[in-house]
């Protein structure tokens, strides 16, 4: 019998409800046996089991037989530690809940999770709030996930091998202890949402421009100092969250610039006066470094740059929603310096700039092209 105040047992005949009743683990094991037992016969079979809230410190036993049409699974708030063999005899599970509880050490996912069939059922899966180092490899494996929140653990990186999960829709890794992106994310082609707030992030890979079905990206309460240009090209994103970096003046401040080597000076020279030169002049290592001449991006400068250059931040809009902060090389400080519309973008910009940026100088707010 449940115990007084206890939340209705069930909701329909296709869900079954012993969220936070109050009892002994072994209460609800039996309980649990009970009603699956009752089901067995019934003409619609259970489909959604909500169990949060209570002291599990292990998966019912039950679940390992009684529910084979089970689509929603919901132990989040307990004391699990692992989750069992009893997992792997739910076929067709679709959703698995199992966020606030002890998951993250040795044998907290069942073996053969990868293989079993819930590669295939397995759309959204929720272990917020858990003990998590590294994402387990077996998870890499569940190929019809659509959803996958790790938020709230320890996580110290995402593997490379993320990129397996190509139907993967939304990802929530917010609140963990990642320092670095890896490129491999730009292989998700459905990816539309986008969680990476409140880590260790210093820099964004430019290939998470391939992820054209971006709509939300959220980066807030990193150590982020810029943007990589190729941002620009997430023309469907809509909802871009950058608060709480380091981002643009105080960055800005405390740039430095090495000078270049005799090296790169000799190598400038000839390539701003287009001194000529043949492979049978110079040796090999000097026509390597020759060829890898940068342009400097500044219209009136016609300079070149080699492995010495001066990092900027310039102001760009974005979509008509954003002032990015995206970083520009430039060959030498002079090129710095303002040009004729510096005092017109600076005095078209919206009210709603920060005061750091208005402390800004007119040149350092530049509009550009990338």
């Amino acid at each position: 019998m449940e115990e007084a105040g206890a939340p209705a047992a069930s909701v329909g005949e296709a869900e079954l409800n012993l969220s936070r009743l109050g009892v002994a683990p072994e209460t609800l094991e039996t309980e649990l046996e009970a009603r699956g037992e009752e089901r067995r016969g019934a003409r619609e079979p259970l489909l959604r089991l909500l169990l949060p809230h209570n002291r599990l410190v292990s998966l019912p036993r039950a679940l390992g037989g009684g529910f084979p049409h089970l689509q929603l699974l919901d132990v989040s708030g307990n004391a699990l530690t692992a989750l069992g063999p009893e997992l792997l005899a739910l076929r067709g599970l679709r959703t698995l809940l199992a966020r606030n509880n002890r998951l993250g050490g040795p044998g907290a996912l069942p073996k053969g999770l990868g293989q079993s069939p819930l590669c295939r059922s397995l759309q959204v899966l929720n272990l917020s709030g858990n003990c998590f180092q590294e994402v387990p490899p077996s998870l890499l494996e569940l190929r019809a996930l659509q959803t996958l929140s790790l938020g709230g653990n320890q996580l110290q990186s995402i593997p490379a091998e993320i990129e397996n999960l190509r139907s993967l829709e939304c990802l929530y890794l917010g609140g963990n202890f990642i320092r670095e992106i890896p490129p491999e994310l730009a292989n998700l082609p459905s990816l539309n949402y986008l969680v990476l707030c409140d880590n260790k992030i210093q820099s964004v890979p430019p290939q998470l421009s391939q992820l054209h079905s971006l709509r939300s990206l959220s980066l807030h309460n990193n150590l982020l100092t810029y943007l990589p240009r190729e941002i620009l090209s997430l023309v469907h994103l809509e909802e871009l969250s950058l608060r709480g970096n380091p981002l643009v003046v105080r960055f800005v401040r405390d740039l430095t610039y090495d000078p270049p080597t005799l090296l790169e000076l000799a190598a400038r020279t000839i390539k701003i006066r287009n001194i000529s030169y043949t492979p049978y002049d110079l040796p090999g290592n000097l026509l390597r470094y020759l060829s890898l001449a940068s342009n400097c991006p500044n219209p009136k400068c016609g300079g070149v740059y080699f492995d010495c250059c001066v990092r900027q931040i310039k102001f760009v809009d974005f979509c008509g929603k954003y002032r990015l902060p995206l970083m520009h090389y430039l060959c030498s400080p002079e090129c710095s310096s303002p040009c004729s519309s510096a005092s017109h973008s600076s005095t078209s910009q919206s009210e709603s700039d920060s005061e750091d940026e208005a402390s800004v100088a007119a040149h350092r707010m530049q509009k550009v092209l990338l």
